[in-house]
């Protein structure tokens, strides 16, 4: 797990919001949900900035 500086994680989150805010309209909802899960193999052409990545890997599973 990294360590974040409050400031790194305050700006972090800022730019993770600002990633979500921009991929946002790149998402669509279908008109019926479909009944059971998509298998994996069929998730592709998703991309998360590597930042965004680091500091979601950084955050607690469970809250604190």
């Amino acid at each position: 797990m990294t360590n974040f500086r409050a400031d790194d994680l305050d700006e972090d989150l800022t730019s993770l919001r600002g990633d979500c805010a921009r991929m946002a309209p790149h998402w669509t909802r279908p008109e019926h949900p479909a009944a059971r899960p998509v298998p994996p193999s069929q998730i592709h052409g998703v991309r998360v900035p590597a930042r965004s990545a680091r500091l979601l890997d950084a955050m607690s599973d469970y809250g604190d």
